[in-house]
């Protein structure tokens, strides 16, 4: 459904209110403080949210059901079935001093498996709606992805504990972000995935929306 009422005019206003609450709060006290959780709270659930669920609805639901994504997905739960904490700190470190090295096994390994190529392909097929799109095991590790991530571990994010541990169907949209990068308003569509076989939840999806290109 199209909502041809909201522009990014209507989103930069949306970000300026935002900002102008944060002013009065901290000058009105608790009262005013009290005022900004709910005045965001309604911008968090902005015009974004329904053009975003429609396209889960529409597309990703689809992606996550995918036998290519889902034995992926089974693959790197038995093999990620004994890492400690320690563990996944060290491969998150890893990754993060690879983002920035000329040597990255870890993360060329990650971007060049089938997923990751599949992902791809699918982000591409959107027409510019799709920034990002990867995918996390039962620990909150990337199984395959797009893009790089500025991380491995997504398990200590929202994205991954209100979905993932959530349930089955979870659904997660975050807020509008300004991309400095792309000057684009962007949001992320998060939801779990669910094994077809025991419709026990065995992973999560995150997708990265163009906010201007979906409306």
């Amino acid at each position: 459904m199209p909502f041809p009422f909201i522009t990014n005019r209507s989103i930069a206003r949306q970000l300026g209110e935002q900002a102008m609450w944060v002013q009065r709060a901290f000058a009105g006290g608790a009262a005013a403080i009290a005022g900004l959780t709910l005045a965001t709270a309604a911008w968090a659930a902005g015009p974004h949210e329904a053009p975003i669920r429609q396209f889960a609805d529409s597309t990703i639901r689809a992606w996550v059901s995918n036998p290519l994504v889902i034995d992926a997905i089974r693959d790197q739960n038995a093999r990620h079935a004994r890492l400690s904490q320690s563990d996944i700190d060290a491969m998150d470190r890893r990754w993060r001093n690879e983002t920035s090295a000329a040597n990255r096994p870890l993360i060329n390994r990650t971007l060049e498996n089938r997923l990751s190529q599949h992902l791809k392909d699918l982000k591409n097929n959107q027409h510019g709606i799709v920034t990002e799109v990867f995918i996390m095991d039962n620990r909150g590790l990337n199984v395959g992805q797009s893009n790089v991530t500025s991380d491995f571990w997504q398990g200590d994010e929202a994205k991954w504990k209100e979905t993932y541990l959530v349930g089955p169907h979870a659904i997660m949209i975050d807020e509008i972000e300004l991309d400095e990068s792309t000057q684009t308003f962007q949001s992320q569509l998060n939801m779990s995935i669910i094994d077809p076989e025991t419709g026990e939840v065995i992973g999560a999806i995150t997708v990265g929306i163009d906010v201007e290109a979906i409306i």
